[in-house]
C-alpha cells in the first residue's frame, strides 16, 4: 500500500511503501484494514457533504467503500462540562448549540428533565405551546435535511425551496423568543414569556400553505429517475443491524421498526395528540425519505389539534422557589431590580438525585441524565444525542458501495456535529 509522504508534490519519489502491519498499528482501533492492495482514503474534515466537522477515514478498492471509520471531536466545545458551572435556568442556554437545526427540541428535552427532577408541571398552556414549537422544529430541521440532501445528490432547486419555508419557521421563533435560531424560550416551569397574539394567525397560515409546499418538493423527486437511482437500494440497513447499532429516529423507522417515543414512552402532553409513525419497508436512502417526508405531514397534524385545544391562562407555574416574580410586581427601584437580578443568576435548589428523560427529536432519541446535589447547579449533566449514535451505522451502509453513494448516504443519516462532538 503506497502513500504521498508529501501531498503538495506529485511526483513518485516522495511516495512511500507503508505494510500492512504498520497500517494496523496505526489505524487499527479505528479502521480494521483488509487488504495491503487497497488505498486509504482521508474524506474530510473540511468536505462539505460530511454535514459538519466530520472525517471519514476510507479503504477504498478503486471507487468502491471496503470499509471507512468516522473520526470526530474537531467540533469539540464541551457544552456538558460547561453546564455543570452554570445555574439550571442558565444552562439552558448551551442545549440550542447542540443540534443547532433543532434548538427547541433542544431544550424542551433538557427542561423535561429539570422538571422532572424538581417534581414540578407546567401550565397548560405552556405545555401545549411547547408541543407546537416543539412540532414546528421538526419540521423546520426536516427542511434543512431535505434541502442539504438534495444538494448532495445534486439536486439544487429544492434546496432553495425548503429554505424559503424554513424562513417562515425561523420567523415564529423570532416572534415567540426575538432569536432566529438559539432561542432558549423554554423554562422551568413553563416559557419565558407568552406567544404573542399574532403567533396562533401565523401559525394557522402555514399549516394553510405548508401542504402544496411539500407537494412540490415531492414533485421535483419522489418520482424523478435520477433521485431513484441515487437513493433506491442505496445505504441499505436491514431492520435487526438497525436494532442492534441502535438507531433511533427516522433512520431507524426507515428500516420497518416502529419506535417513536412520543408514542411508545409519552411525554410532555403528547398522549393527547392522535397521529401516526411513517415507516418504511428497504432500509435504504429513498425509505428514510419517504419517512421524513410524511413525519412533516403528520406534525402538521399534532400542531392543528395543538391550536385547536390551546387554553388561555399563564404559562408559569405560581411557585417563587422556581420562578423569580416579574419585574413588574417588584416596582422600580433599584434595590427591587437587583434582587430580582440575584434571584435568577443564584438560581433555585434542586434536590439530590438523579433523572433520565428522553424525546423524540428530529434525528431520533434526545435523552439526557441530569444529576442533582442540592445546590443551584447540576453536578452532572449527559445528553445521548442520536447524530452520534446513528454515525455508527455508515460503516454497514456503505460497504460494497461508490464514494459518491457515501456522500448520498451521509445526508440521509441527517447527522448534526454539533451534538456528536459536545
Amino acid at each position: 500500500m503506497a502513500f504521498g509522504t508529501d501531498p503538495d508534490q506529485s511526483s513518485g519519489e516522495n511516495v512511500q511503501e507503508v505494510s500492512i502491519e504498520e497500517l494496523r498499528a496505526k489505524y487499527g482501533s479505528g479502521l480494521e484494514i483488509q487488504s495491503e492492495d487497497n488505498m486509504l482514503l482521508s474524506m474530510g474534515p473540511q468536505h462539505p457533504s460530511t454535514h459538519g466537522v466530520l472525517r471519514l477515514l476510507l479503504e477504498l478498492d478503486g471507487e468502491t467503500v471496503v470499509n471507512l471509520a468516522p473520526d470526530i471531536g474537531f467540533l469539540h466545545t464541551g457544552i456538558e462540562k460547561n453546564m455543570e458551572s452554570k445555574t439550571y435556568t442558565q444552562a439552558l442556554v448551551m442545549t440550542d448549540r447542540l443540534d443547532y437545526l433543532a434548538p427547541m427540541s433542544n431544550n424542551l428535552g433538557y427542561i423535561l428533565a429539570v422538571e422532572k427532577l424538581l417534581g414540578i408541571e407546567p401550565t397548560p398552556r405552556a405545555q401545549i405551546l411547547r408541543i407546537i414549537l416543539a412540532e414546528l422544529t421538526r419540521i423546520g430541521s426536516h427542511l434543512v435535511w431535505l434541502g442539504t440532501s438534495a444538494l448532495d445528490v445534486a439536486a439544487q432547486s429544492v434546496f432553495l425551496y425548503c429554505f424559503r419555508e424554513r424562513e417562515y419557521i425561523l420567523d415564529l421563533y423570532e416572534m415567540c423568543s426575538g432569536q432566529r435560531m438559539m432561542s432558549s424560550y423554554f423554562r422551568p416551569g413553563g416559557l419565558w414569556r407568552d406567544v404573542p397574539e399574532e403567533f396562533v394567525p401565523a401559525v394557522r397560515n402555514f399549516l394553510d400553505f405548508f401542504p402544496f409546499r411539500i407537494e412540490e418538493y415531492e414533485a421535483l423527486l419522489k418520482e424523478n429517475p435520477i433521485f431513484h437511482n441515487r437513493t433506491i437500494g442505496i445505504g441499505v440497513i436491514s431492520a435487526e443491524d438497525a436494532v442492534s447499532l441502535g438507531l433511533t429516529g427516522p433512520s431507524l423507522r426507515g428500516s420497518g421498526v416502529d419506535w417513536d417515543i412520543r408514542k411508545a414512552i409519552p411525554y410532555g402532553g403528547y398522549e393527547q395528540f392522535e397521529f401516526d409513525v411513517p415507516l418504511g419497508e428497504n432500509g435504504d436512502i429513498y425509505s428514510r425519505y419517504l419517512c421524513r417526508m410524511q413525519e412533516m405531514r403528520e406534525s402538521m397534524r399534532i400542531i392543528e389539534q395543538a391550536l385547536d385545544r390551546l387554553p388561555d391562562g399563564p404559562v408559569l407555574i405560581d411557585d417563587r422557589k422556581i420562578v423569580p416574580p416579574p419585574r413588574s410586581e417588584l416596582g422600580r427601584s433599584m434595590e427591587a431590580v437587583i434582587h430580582h437580578f440575584k434571584l435568577w443568576t443564584e438560581g433555585f435548589s434542586a434536590p439530590e438525585g438523579y433523572v433520565y428523560q428522553r424525546i423524540e427529536s428530529p434525528k431520533g432519541e434526545f435523552a439526557c441524565y441530569l444529576r442533582g446535589n442540592g445546590s443551584s447547579k447540576p453536578a452532572r449533566v449527559h445528553f445521548r444525542t442520536p447524530s452520534y449514535v446513528n454515525l455508527a451505522s455508515m460503516p454497514t451502509m456503505a460497504r460494497g458501495l461508490f464514494v459518491a453513494d457515501l456522500v448520498a448516504i451521509i445526508g440521509s443519516l441527517d447527522i448534526v456535529l454539533g451534538e456528536i462532538d459536545r
